[in-house]
């Protein structure tokens, strides 16, 4: 990767939500570390001392029973298994071209395990259409190899999306010394790579999918090349052994020198075979696509396995691409794509426009086109959006399924429609999986906007919020699915009107559409109190609405609303959708052996042990002497870092209460752990 595409973020924000000291507060001790996102140097350490807030650490003398933060950084959720509805378009195609993102979430040394206390943050929604996530890092005075936190491994994996950790060995202008390479290939006594089973083992740890590969350090020659390619095969098959794949970045030649191909070719063939993919440098062509893609066919590898960079860190859906050479309309495509730093859809902002809401319109605007309507692309778009070429995919297979449509950070954490706390956040991890398409609205008259809203939410910190004329009935398509039809199935619609009087129904299909790009056949289903099949009550001002599916059988392949305007203009909002048997869900079961861990002050770590059973997450309160209760936080983890806890007025022992939460959002009973103080 080229020198000038080094930028890192800029850590934001505290790792916890939690309220400021009062002003008469005693003098404490210095606060305890938090956790943050794990990074090492292969072997030897630079010279000199690191600077503030860096730890060195050789990935060589890793121990799994020695880390420290391993249960803040350990990924909870399984990588999902995906289908491919019928295109939302007729230019989209499956099994063809593939999306790799190399994203930059935060820097290398101080990247939060656990979210941090603000909003601003590049919160990837679009999952549908990407196949791959890399973990984007590293730098010569900080670390090189870098394992992906928690947050985002577990929001990927509810998507179906492996994510890769990144081995960086950058160039010599930027650091780069030849001696980490050396380091990373060194062998045995046995003639093996005792590095790369050492990678193998942090992923399997951390419980992520693999490595991607960077090797730019110059200087190189045929041996070192050899040893390269002799590590990258033992990683490869390694790997492979633990579910795991490797990725190699087109930098390193076979003679151990640096040089850029832009192409698959004699130069760097050996390592694309012994890896599972290849990324293939910015320096390409439509030529060297054209002849890299014959060359894997010729090779007996799939041409998809080669993705095609595309720098988008400094200009993102402004960037000229000449697109035909990739992904042409109207012959194969050629390879897939790999995009280098999407994250400009945040970066780009200014400081005052950092909301969520408007990060999610760039966003949008990346992933979707410029028609933000992925049924109805802008064929004059220059933009070519991966929704225009690729088609999306869902893990919405299994019931009980519920939504509340957090996009994982807010301006504000909600539960059933009330602020449980005032704190902005982030934390990826507890994001739901999203609607795939968005956004699909099918109407003949004037298109509502529709969009995740940050002012009010049903639980977590995000809703979807559908606004405008509604001069004609409009149906906005919600989720692909592939859900079985029981006897008792119903589906929750948690929702509330703002402003208008609109009718509300639910959409249901129970088959595919006939062709790409047509409406799934829904059938609809009234929401509203004359249908005395459904149950309604209300709470907090938002509605919650159960509906049977009583005469439907099958499987559920689209769900959506259908919203009928009696007075306009209209403002609506969708908090929650849930598909399940009908009847009270039982909760989940209790963690157990909740513990302080370490305590420096009115900083905590807490652990508990994992409620059996499947659990979406926990939540964290401090129970009050008053009997209130403060929200602290969420997690999908079975740890939490809690800083700047105080002693209330007559309190000689904090008291905090853990809770299971269940996929229908219903909680455990708590577990409490006490700390004196």
């Amino acid at each position: 990767m080229n020198p000038t595409r080094r930028t890192l973020l800029v850590a934001a924000g505290a790792a916890a939500l939690t309220p400021a000291p009062p002003a008469a507060a005693a003098p404490r001790a210095a606060a305890a570390t938090p956790p943050y996102a794990a990074y090492w140097y292969p072997d030897s350490l630079p010279a000199g001392s690191p600077g503030p807030g860096v730890t060195w650490r050789s990935l060589k003398s890793w121990r799994a029973a020695d880390d420290p933060d391993l249960a803040f950084n350990a990924a909870t959720v399984p990588l999902a298994p995906r289908f491919t509805p019928t295109p939302a378009n007729p230019t989209a195609r499956s099994g063809r071209a593939r999306v790799q993102a190399l994203v930059s979430f935060g820097p290398t040394s101080g990247n939060p395990s656990q979210g941090s206390a603000t909003a601003d943050h590049y919160a990837l929604t679009h999952w549908a259409y990407l196949d791959e996530l890399v973990f984007w890092g590293g730098s010569a005075g900080e670390g090189l190899v870098l394992a992906p936190n928690a947050p985002v491994v577990d929001a990927a994996h509810r998507h179906g999306v492996p994510v890769l950790g990144n081995v960086f060995l950058p160039p010599v202008a930027y650091g780069g010394q030849l001696q980490w390479t050396r380091d990373l290939v060194q062998k045995d006594a046995a003639g093996h790579y005792p590095l790369a089973a050492q990678l193998v083992a942090v992923a399997a740890a951390y419980g992520f999918d693999g490595w991607f590969v960077n090797a730019e350090t110059g200087g190189g020659n045929t041996a070192l090349g050899t040893a390269v390619l002799g590590f990258v095969q033992e990683l490869k098959t390694l790997a492979a052994a633990r579910g795991q794949r490797v990725t190699w970045y087109d930098a390193m030649t076979v003679n151990g020198t640096v040089g850029w191909q832009g192409a698959l070719d004699s130069q760097n063939q050996a390592f694309f075979q012994a890896a599972d993919d290849m990324f293939v440098d910015f320096r390409w062509s439509a030529a060297t696509l054209a002849s890299s893609g014959t060359k894997a066919d010729r090779l007996g590898r799939s041409r998809y396995q080669l993705w095609a960079g595309v720098d988008v860190e400094s200009n993102g859906s402004g960037t000229r691409v000449d697109w035909d050479a990739i992904v042409p309309a109207g012959t194969p495509h050629v390879t897939s794509i790999g995009f280098y730093r999407p994250e400009w859809t945040r970066n780009h902002l200014p400081a005052d426009r950092r909301a969520p809401e408007d990060f999610h319109a760039a966003d949008d605007r990346f992933w979707t086109g410029r028609s933000l309507d992925p049924a109805r692309p802008d064929a004059s778009d220059p933009w070519r959006a991966p929704a225009v070429s690729v088609a999306d995919r869902s893990t919405v297979t299994s019931v009980p399924f519920a939504s509340v449509f957090n996009t994982g950070h807010g301006l504000r954490w909600y539960e059933e429609g009330a602020v449980a706390s005032a704190a902005p956040w982030n934390h990826l991890g507890l994001q739901d999986r999203l609607p795939s398409r968005r956004w699909v609205v099918r109407t003949a008259g004037e298109r509502p906007a529709v969009a995740f809203d940050f002012a009010d939410a049903w639980r977590g910190g995000s809703s979807v919020l559908v606004a405008g004329e509604l001069d004609q009935p409009a149906v906005v398509d919600l989720y692909a699915t592939r859900l079985p039809i029981g006897v008792n199935t119903v589906v929750d619609l948690t929702f509330r009107s703002e402003a208008g009087d609109v009718n509300v129904e639910l959409a249901v299909a129970t088959a595919e559409p006939g062709k790409q790009g047509a409406a799934p056949p829904y059938t609809y289903r009234a929401v509203n109190p004359v249908n005395r099949k459904i149950r309604v009550r209300s709470v907090n001002g938002w509605q919650i609405v159960t509906v049977p599916l009583t005469g439907l059988s099958g499987t559920v392949h689209a769900l959506g609303v259908r919203l009928t305007a009696a007075e306009g203009p209209v403002r609506w909002r969708l908090g929650g959708l849930a598909v399940r048997p009908d009847g009270t869900p039982p909760p989940p079961a209790a963690p157990t052996g909740a513990r302080v861990t370490a305590a420096n002050g009115g900083d905590l770590r807490l652990a508990w042990n994992a409620a059996p059973g499947t659990v979406r997450h926990y939540t964290l309160h401090r129970l009050l002497p008053d009997g209130t209760r403060r929200f602290l936080g969420a997690t999908g983890q079975r740890a939490w870092f809690t800083a700047g806890q105080w002693p209330e007025q007559g309190e000689t022992a904090a008291r905090f209460e853990v809770r299971a939460v269940g996929e229908l959002y219903n909680a455990s009973a708590p577990v409490t752990v006490t700390h004196p103080w």
